[in-house]
């Protein structure tokens, strides 16, 4: 197969096991999307959408935000990890979106970054999944899923990130890196993998991942 075919067999599996793409974190709208964003760094989804019904039953906005303090967000927040960080970012970037952009959310890339907490990932995710705007959100799947198919190096997520954006079509990509996700959970996981579940990789995987796959199946 060729590059293009490739990539082209790729999207059209994707799209046939995902026609419709669930958000994997709740929300409502765009600040409440921020905040479970911000919650899920070195967490998981399930464990975030328990938690952000608590807090948002709080405050679901950043002017009720500011009303608590970083202790209580923290007191809310931590089964979801990292709290005393996370909390710290909720308070500071709600008090920000009151004073810099009245009360919203901005869909600039730069402005989401200038925020605490808020990386290049998280805003990505905020101006793709709030405000439809085109960006390609690398989290671990993406990385993995990308590299075993041959489509980036690895080293980064910055060049995967790059990679993605130069390798498929910028119409596609908000749901591309959903459909993505989904498919690295559901069939080609970091733990547990099992290649025949996994046709993507099965029939377009770099040499190598396919080699040692097969290499540890029959080591075991």
């Amino acid at each position: 197969m060729t590059k293009a075919e490739k990539i082209a067999f790729t999207i059209s599996k994707l799209q046939e096991l995902y026609p419709e793409i669930p958000v994997p974190l709740d929300h409502k709208d765009p600040y409440t999307l921020l905040i479970a964003v911000l919650m899920s760094a070195q967490s998981t989804d399930v464990r975030v959408n328990k938690i952000t019904p608590l807090l948002f039953a709080r405050a679901d906005n950043p002017y009720d935000m500011i009303k608590l303090s970083v202790d209580e967000i923290r007191e809310i927040i931590k089964p979801v990890g990292l709290s005393p960080m996370k909390a710290k970012g909720i308070h500071g970037l709600s008090q920000i979106l009151i004073d810099k952009h009245n009360g919203k959310v901005p869909k600039e890339l730069e402005y989401l970054e200038e925020l605490p907490a808020v990386g290049h990932k998280t805003a990505s995710v905020v101006v793709s999944q709030a405000f439809g705007i085109p960006a390609f959100p690398v989290d671990t799947h993406i990385h993995r899923l990308l590299y075993r198919w041959g489509f980036t190096n690895g080293k980064n997520v910055v060049q995967t990130e790059k990679d993605a954006k130069r390798l498929f079509p910028k119409e596609i990509w908000n749901d591309l890196h959903l459909q993505i996700i989904w498919y690295g959970r559901e069939y080609s996981p970091a733990r547990g993998w099992d290649l025949k579940k996994d046709i993507i990789t099965r029939t377009i995987g770099r040499k190598t991942v396919l080699n040692d796959y097969y290499k540890n199946k029959k080591a075991r």
